[in-house]
């Protein structure tokens, strides 16, 4: 298995991901569009477990400023296995090379939000030394017209 760079052939294997993980795509073109931007974007990235042709998952990181302080953290705004890749390895690769990613770009901190209902990824993140914050701060959101 190679962990390299999305690039936009990989856009319906990585829309097929993105659906799984509960965001339906809207077309193979548009998936294709956001890969090309983030590969263009030097603070984010996007690379994939390529297993002979077959993608078997992505993960996406982007490396934020602090505001309150020097220096830059990273988060990892996107990482899913497919169904039948999963316990084999797959995603802690792909962790491992978002946190590279940052570990080059500076970053002092990775964070990553994960759904209440996905207890089974909150036990992957505690397994490689992520802290659980829950309780400890809240998350807000707010659409934008």
């Amino acid at each position: 298995m190679l962990i390299r760079p999305a690039r936009g052939a990989d856009a319906a294997a990585v829309a097929e991901l993105l659906d799984q993980l509960g965001y339906p795509q809207d077309g193979t073109a548009a998936t294709a569009g956001r890969l090309r931007s983030w590969s263009r974007d030097p603070s984010s990235a996007a690379y994939v477990a390529d297993d002979g042709g077959e993608v078997l998952g992505v993960v996406a990181v982007h490396v934020c400023p602090f505001f309150e302080r020097e220096g830059t953290w990273a988060r990892i705004t996107a990482l899913v296995v497919a169904g039948h890749a999963r316990g084999r390895g797959v995603g802690a690769r792909l962790v491992a090379e978002a946190e590279s990613f940052a570990a080059d770009h500076g970053c002092a901190r990775m964070e990553v939000t994960s759904s209440d209902r996905r207890t089974e990824a909150h036990a992957f993140y505690r397994g490689r030394g992520y802290a659980d914050q829950a309780g400890a701060s809240s998350r807000f959101l707010r659409d934008l017209p």
